[in-house]
């Protein structure tokens, strides 16, 4: 069985302020070769880590010219909601979502808190998925992250998460989880999304741990520069083995990231303004976020989980309510 990986690919209809070329248009073109690279490889199942579109209403124009991409794959599309494909970072608006509107019309297959049977020939897969949730990095939901049980008929289990998992530790005001935390897990893949750099497939104990990074970069900063866009192809049989594939129509970060007004500041500035473009493109994590303020306030104070669920509940009515009236 052969299954191919990526995440984040933030589909949208204007261009991000860093980007110099046509962002939809090359959004587009990697998707295509993704598409050819399905065929080629004659690859069983797509799975997709979450951040489908890079904000729950994506005008219809644009999901349309999307998912007609997306049927020419020509196989099975497994995903789970990243934040940006929700509405107040609650996945049970998924229903009032673009992402949602897919799912219902079988265009893409809805991973969330599901256990699926992937089967060809004679293997079986059990994939499971956790999708993004306001308090997704929290001591309390780290279980999210890991399998308990696997079907006796499976040969291997998959685990998708779109949370902020990573390799290394981070800063101390950001929640996040180490691979460390979760290697009891009994995945024997599972996979990230949400951290936009990505991290080196990590093995532990035959258990693989991937991240491919997204599939189109929004930041400038230097590690995005850097960075090659690629998705990763999942070999199942006797073993495990992940091949890398880096995308030919990704062009060299100099081409498509404008750093031209980070150019114009002093050194001490350029280095300021790095650090905060790494932290909002590998977390989508911003100081002013509404949710963030939220977590921060109701830790600080005290304030009961049922305050703080009322409060979440009345900005995602907010958010909702602005759209429908836009």
């Amino acid at each position: 069985m052969k299954l191919l990986y990526l995440t984040d690919t933030h589909i949208r209809g204007t261009n991000p302020k860093n980007r110099l070329d046509d962002y939809c248009e090359t959004l587009k073109e990697k998707l295509k070769e993704i598409s050819n690279i399905v065929k080629e490889e004659k690859v069983d199942y797509v799975l997709h880590g979450g951040d489908l579109f890079d904000r729950p209403d994506v005008s219809v124009s644009i999901v349309s010219e999307f998912a007609q991409i997306f049927q020419s794959f020509g196989v099975p599309i497994y995903i789970i909601s990243g934040n940006h494909d929700i509405f107040g970072h609650n996945p049970d608006t998924l229903d009032r979502t673009m992402l949602g509107l897919l799912c219902n019309l079988g265009i893409m297959h809805l991973v969330n808190y599901k256990k699926i049977i992937l089967e060809k020939d004679n293997l079986r897969v059990q994939l499971t998925g956790s999708p993004y949730i306001y308090s997704m990095d929290e001591l309390s939901n780290r279980d999210s992250y890991k399998v308990t049980e696997v079907d006796e008929s499976c040969k291997y289990a998959i685990h998708m998460t779109h949370g902020f998992l990573i390799d290394k530790p981070f800063m101390k005001e950001v929640s996040h989880t180490l691979i460390e935390d979760i290697k009891d897990t009994k995945a024997d893949i599972t996979l990230g999304g949400h951290y936009h750099f990505g991290f080196k497939t990590v093995e532990i104990d035959n258990k693989f741990f991937i991240n491919p990074g997204a599939l189109i970069r929004i930041s400038n900063s230097k590690i995005e520069m850097k960075r090659r866009p690629k998705v990763d192809i999942i070999n199942l049989g006797e073993e495990i083995k992940i091949e890398e594939r880096y995308l030919k129509s990704a062009k060299p970060g100099e081409e498509v990231l404008d750093r031209s007004e980070m150019e114009r500041h002093q050194f001490k500035g350029i280095k300021m303004a790095e650090f905060k473009e790494s932290i909002e493109a590998s977390a989508n994590y911003k100081s002013l976020d509404i949710f963030d303020l939220l977590l921060r306030i109701s830790k600080s104070e005290n304030i009961s989980e049922e305050v703080k669920s009322e409060a979440l509940k009345r900005v995602e009515e907010a958010q909702i309510n602005e759209v429908n009236y836009s």
